[in-house]
């Protein structure tokens, strides 16, 4: 839904911590280049003041947020109605605020992963094999994507294995409907090599060790951190070293930025352009 003219519609990302975030550059990026008429800020929040700062935003106009870590489960909870994605993910990332009051939410993460990889890197999903490191809500909201983009096969690994199977649990009859083989194992349990390996935890951040074993790598995976910039080094050293192609999540967040404004706006903006841009400091 676009405005009048003259309108100027707010928007915001929210999260705990929120400084570092890079959303309201692109959303600003978009809505030069879409001729759209917004505003578009980070909000920091209280880690017990989710629900209230929705409310808060609404009542100063806001139209939707995004939402980052660590309140997309509580997003979901928050929403009157969820997109297919967000039932399956239990998490959401984008909140629409409709005039009769209501919540949409939805979850986009996926659908912008799923879009870098295959279009802006030019690595088909469709008969890979995948490792999803991480089971928590960064994992949860790209699995369902990756499953629907094709793999044939995808390993959820996570060092509390449980999580790891309930994750696979909670997606078993997408894999069943994609005719794909999914599985869940602990970090120590691999052996196989993969052509992709995404890392949805946040190892990189925390100065740590790769979460996986190098024999998961071969020349030529993709190995894909769901970070960007600083938080993504580690990860992407390490992949280098064993002879990975590196990438960071940061088209990934470009690619997911674009599909929440095109559903406040009714426009896709030009991601490619915008990517491209931030890659080379524009």
């Amino acid at each position: 839904m676009t405005s009048s003219p003259s309108a100027t519609d707010l928007y915001c990302v929210m999260g705990n911590p929120v400084a570092h975030s890079r959303s309201p550059a692109i959303h600003a990026r978009f809505a030069e280049l879409t001729g759209q008429r917004l505003r578009y800020e980070r909000r920091l929040v209280a880690l017990d003041g989710f629900a209230q700062a929705v409310r808060d935003f609404r009542a100063e106009g806001g139209r939707g947020c995004n939402i980052t870590v660590p309140f997309k489960f509580e997003a979901q909870a928050l929403a009157t109605t969820c997109s297919e994605r967000v039932h399956l993910a239990g998490a959401a990332n984008t909140l629409r605020f409709q005039p009769d009051g209501s919540i949409q939410a939805d979850n986009t993460d996926g659908l912008g992963l799923v879009a870098d990889i295959t279009r802006n890197a030019g690595v088909p999903l469709q008969g890979a094999r995948v490792l999803l490191v991480g089971a928590g809500g960064a994992a949860a909201g790209v699995l369902g994507p990756v499953l629907q983009a094709g793999a044939v096969h995808v390993t959820v690994a996570n060092r509390t294995l449980a999580k790891a199977q309930a994750l696979v649990q909670s997606h078993s009859a997408l894999a069943a409907l994609q005719k794909a083989e999914l599985l869940a194992l602990s970090p120590q349990a691999l052996e196989a090599d993969f052509d992709v390996i995404i890392n949805a935890t946040a190892s990189s951040l925390a100065g740590a060790e790769a979460p996986v074993p190098a024999h998961v790598l071969r020349p030529g995976s993709l190995a894909y951190d769901m970070m960007y910039g600083p938080a993504a080094q580690g990860f992407l050293d390490w992949a280098r070293r064993h002879g990975a192609v590196p990438r960071d999540g940061l088209g990934m967040l470009v690619e997911q930025a674009a599909e929440a404004f095109l559903l406040w706006r009714g426009v896709r903006p030009p991601s490619g352009q915008v990517l491209q841009e931030m890659r080379q400091g524009a």
